[in-house]
């Protein structure tokens, strides 16, 4: 043979194998960080969860379905209801690494991926890393239906 052995070899393949699994939060190209928490997103309703480019557009949610106090996360935002009446919307990403909000409870809006939570009415930050507010959307109730405002 040519001075290499098998025991080289292996070792190096191993190596470059270890090597490949290594990476940041900087590497994920997900944006999402912790991906693992869209499973326990609480359930969207069965309104169209895309925004409307104006208003009187596609429903985002049906108004019955947002509890007052509480709200419903869709597959883009978190619609709120913070006072019976009262509707908000915010993006459903969490503005410190960009991972889903998985629920919406006691009035915050939470981000289990760590542990920051936001407020159900204005969006802002109220605990956990997280710095900046959500990024609201303005919504208006029409029809029973929460629609883009």
């Amino acid at each position: 043979m040519s001075g290499v052995n098998r025991r080289a070899v292996l070792g190096a393949v191993g190596a470059g194998a270890v090597l490949a699994g290594c990476g940041s939060k900087d590497d994920d190209t997900t944006g999402g960080g912790d991906t693992g928490t869209s499973a326990t997103t609480a359930p969207a309703t069965e309104a169209t969860t895309t925004a409307a480019p104006s208003s009187g557009g596609a429903a985002l949610a049906k108004a019955s379905d947002v509890p007052v106090g509480g709200g419903l996360i869709t597959d883009t935002l978190v619609v709120t209801q913070p006072e019976a009446g009262t509707f908000k919307a915010f993006s459903n990403v969490c503005t410190h690494q960009g991972c889903k909000v998985a629920e919406v409870a006691d009035k915050l809006i939470r981000c289990k991926c760590h542990n920051s939570t936001f407020d159900i009415a204005t969006g802002a930050p109220t605990g956990g890393p997280a710095q900046k507010p959500l990024t609201e959307t303005a919504v208006k109730e029409s029809g029973g239906s929460i629609v883009a405002a």
